[in-house]
């Protein structure tokens, strides 16, 4: 029997959750609901969701912060709820790595044809965990990566030199794989809070990147640059069977 999608819905507002967890179970999906950042953790920590439904304007972490904290943990797709007439929010919300968006007042009709494009795209139950992830051995172009051991190997077997912040750039990459970065997600991902947000020297460990696995950076094939956004890692990932 296939697996039916669950959806988690992460807003304030009562009402809403209590129309959104109606209305999405009455398409036959399973709902969860959570008024705040606390309970959407404590959710998330128990069950696997194949979406989120994330409000912006929430008392405490507000929902950019809360998608950034999921962006860092789980590539599981996000839909964010923002206020009508502002455009800043969404803008921000889509570089973090929301996956969509919903201004308030929305139609719920309107919100299910939203929710059905992202499951086409990415298909529920296409993330994972970033535990589960950096268990996995991943083929991509004709290299083939270990995230265990942190070693990537091209289509002859031979080991390819990567450095600790090459490594950490394609290991971002590999577990966010499809998704514009942003260079401040990429350095969050990468070396941790850390980083300063005018930190540049991401541009040069891409660029290093690109050049051990032969990727034109006028012509790439792997990694491309989103002008005014970051990069996006764009080859198709399999699963590879361990020796």
């Amino acid at each position: 029997m296939a697996r039916i999608p669950h959806i988690l819905v992460v807003d304030d507002d009562r009402d809403i959750r209590q129309l959104l967890s109606k209305y999405l179970a009455q398409q036959g999906w399973r709902v969860s609901v959570a008024k705040d950042g606390d309970e959407m953790r404590g959710l998330i920590a128990s069950m696997v969701f194949d979406l989120v439904i994330l409000d912006i304007m929430m008392p405490g972490d507000d929902g950019l912060t809360l998608c950034r904290e999921l962006r860092a943990e789980s590539t599981v797709p996000i839909l964010m709820l923002t206020a009508a007439g502002d455009p800043t929010d969404r803008v921000i919300g889509l570089e973090m790595g929301a996956d969509d968006y919903m201004p308030k007042p929305f139609l719920p009709r309107e919100l299910l044809a939203r929710i059905k494009a992202i499951f086409r795209r990415v298909g529920p139950g296409a993330h994972r965990s970033g535990d589960d992830l950096r268990e996995r051995t991943i083929r991509f172009d004709h290299f083939t990566a270990s995230l265990g051991a942190r070693e990537v190997h091209d289509g002859t077997g031979q080991l390819v030199p990567l450095s600790g912040g090459e490594w950490q750039i394609l290991e971002a990459f590999l577990t966010h794989p499809k998704r514009v970065l942003s260079r401040d997600q990429l350095l969050d991902l990468a070396r941790g809070r850390q980083a300063t947000p005018f930190d540049r020297s991401i541009d040069i460990q891409v660029s290093r990147l690109r050049r051990k696995l032969g990727d034109d950076p006028r012509e790439p094939r792997i990694i491309k640059t989103v002008r005014s956004g970051g990069y996006v890692f764009t080859a198709d990932l399999q699963d590879a069977m361990e020796s």
